[in-house]
Formats: structure tokens, C-alpha cells, sequence
């Protein structure tokens, strides 16, 4: 029987429930804040809060932990949630994360909903290099008067290739080129009945 018992707050089986919350919660740990349904944000929110808790050991120890409750090759997220996200928290025992209702999905009317940290986090953008203006040389004149004079070389050079290729053809006789190997090969021998 089912009664007092708690069913799932996600429909889903447990595989892929595991699976959506796990991304779910890198997402928030690396962008700070993900639009989802209400459900499936509460549960997210549930679960970081449940990593900060992991994370505040700040060992070697609770790296491992946050690995395998991430999963496998998520080594960067456990590192910036040690590093980055816990010590804005480390006065408070709950609530870190946070969950407001955001508008409703047209296509579905399914009730969306923000999931962030509560207090700011600063993300951290790789600083973009600028590229160096070149300025133009004389030499690339002299390249644009060569070039206008080398299509007509090149469409002389083709154009005698052309007649060589159609003399070439003229004087070989239509011979069939013998045939190497594959299947075809084997099948034309023993049609034939040559052994070679």
C-alpha cells in the first residue's frame, strides 16, 4: 500500500529524473540562474542546496562527493562550487538558492519558474583578445596588377592542356584496361575459366 508514502515529484523514471536534476543544478552552479518548470526548479534547488551543504567540507573528501552526486567529468563544476559559490555562503546554514515563479509556457501553459542563488554570484568571462589592425603595404598593388594579367595566362595554359589531353585520346585505340581485384574481378575469372 501507498499510504504516508511519498511518491515522486517528478513523473519520470529514476534514471532520468537523476539525470535532468544533475543538469539542472550545473547549469545554476556555472550560469548562476536556469528557467525551468516550477517542479522540476524546486527539485534543482533542493538538490544545489543539498551540494553547498557537501561542498562547505572544502577537502578532498567532499570533491570526491560532489563528483559522484554530479556525475563523472565534472570535476570543474565541484572545483568552482567550492571555490566560487560557497564562500558567499558561508554565514548562512539554508537557503542559498531560491525559486520565483516566471511566466507561463505558451505552447503548453506549463508554470515556469526561475531557479538562482540567492545572493549575486560573479561570472567569470575569458577575456577576449583584440586583434592588431594591419596596415595596407604597397606591395599588395603590385599583386592586384599581376593578377589581372595572370587569368589570361591560366586560361592559355588550360586551354593547351585540353588539345593535349584530346590528341592523347585520338591515338590510343579504345583498349579495355585489364581489371585488378575485388569481387567483380574474382567473379570475371571464373566466368571466364582463367587462372592466373
Amino acid at each position: 500500500m501507498w499510504h504516508r508514502r511519498r511518491r515522486g515529484r517528478l513523473a519520470l523514471e529514476p534514471e532520468h529524473r537523476l539525470s535532468l536534476i544533475r543538469n539542472l543544478a550545473k547549469e545554476l552552479i556555472t550560469h548562476q540562474r536556469v528557467v525551468t518548470t516550477h517542479l522540476r526548479a524546486k527539485e534543482a534547488a533542493r538538490f544545489t542546496e543539498k551540494l553547498i551543504t557537501i561542498a562547505r567540507g572544502n577537502n578532498l573528501h567532499a570533491r570526491r562527493r560532489l563528483v559522484a552526486e554530479l556525475g563523472s567529468g565534472t570535476e570543474a563544476v565541484a572545483k568552482r562550487l567550492i571555490e566560487v559559490v560557497v564562500p558567499k555562503f558561508s554565514d548562512r546554514k539554508g537557503g542559498c538558492t531560491r525559486v520565483l515563479h516566471y511566466r507561463i509556457r505558451k505552447g503548453d501553459n506549463a508554470q515556469l519558474a526561475l531557479v538562482e542563488f540567492s545572493t549575486p554570484i560573479e561570472i567569470i568571462k575569458k577575456k577576449v583578445r583584440k586583434k592588431k589592425e594591419r596596415k595596407p603595404t604597397e606591395v599588395k598593388e603590385t599583386k592586384e596588377v599581376h593578377e589581372k594579367k595572370a587569368p589570361k595566362e591560366k586560361e592559355e595554359q588550360k586551354s593547351e592542356k585540353k588539345k593535349e589531353k584530346a590528341e592523347e585520346k585520338k591515338e590510343t585505340p579504345g583498349k579495355e584496361a585489364p581489371k585488378k581485384g575485388g569481387f567483380l574481378s574474382g567473379l570475371r575469372k571464373f566466368l571466364t575459366g582463367k587462372d592466373e
